[in-house]
């Protein structure tokens, strides 16, 4: 099974990143999301992919890579509501960024989530009624310091930032006060950036 891949991106679609990971070239199915981050990037930038499997037919192996371990979560949890597979939950996070989807749900915005192509009145429903309160607290905390970040692709580098240093074992209240004050002075710091400015205040 393949946790993430770390390599470098040798072509970028809307749709589709073509990972180059020592030579070996992964199709990696993206949302627009995560191609507005990985756009972002300098060519040839080492970057990472978390990446979550699915078989098709039981035969063929999809990957679809997120930057951020909660689109990735997400991702996850659209994929077990009944009518929602992986290419409308694609779509979905597309259409939404993933605090974006997780205030929709938790607040029951059924008519927001009408909104995105594809999805009908009843698979809104559904999707709110088999997702609230069942989301990470870093998405559904209305306090969640990204929240005031710019740009998606800044907050998205806030949101795997916290989520890295709470693995480290560090309290979340600091680590989203650290995070917090990084990212407001240069926004467009990197996630790696972030990371190690933070293991030196916290």
């Amino acid at each position: 099974m393949i946790a993430y891949l770390r390599g470098t991106i040798d072509t970028l679609t809307p749709t589709n990143a073509y990972v180059d990971c020592s030579g070996v070239g992964y199709d990696v199915n993206i949302s627009l999301s995560t191609y507005d981050t990985l756009h972002g990037l300098e060519r040839d930038a080492p970057v990472r992919l978390w990446i979550t499997e699915v078989m098709r037919q039981g035969e063929v192996c999809d990957l679809y890579g997120f930057y951020t371990r909660e689109e990735q979560a997400l991702f996850a949890k659209l994929i077990t509501v009944s009518g929602v597979g992986p290419a409308t939950a694609r779509v979905i996070l597309s259409s939404l960024a993933p605090l974006e989807l997780a205030e929709v749900i938790e607040s029951g915005d059924d008519k927001r989530l009408k909104m995105v192509k594809g999805i009908g009145l009843k698979t809104a429903q559904r999707i709110i009624v088999d997702l609230k309160g069942k989301l990470p607290e870093t998405l559904t905390d209305r306090d969640d310091v990204t929240a005031g970040i710019g740009s998606r692709a800044a907050r998205e580098v806030a949101e795997e930032a916290i989520s890295a240093l709470k693995m480290l074992g560090f309290a979340e209240a600091n680590v989203r006060k650290v995070v917090k004050q990084i990212m407001t002075v240069k926004p467009d710091t990197p996630v790696e950036q972030v990371i190690k400015q933070a293991l030196a205040q916290l």
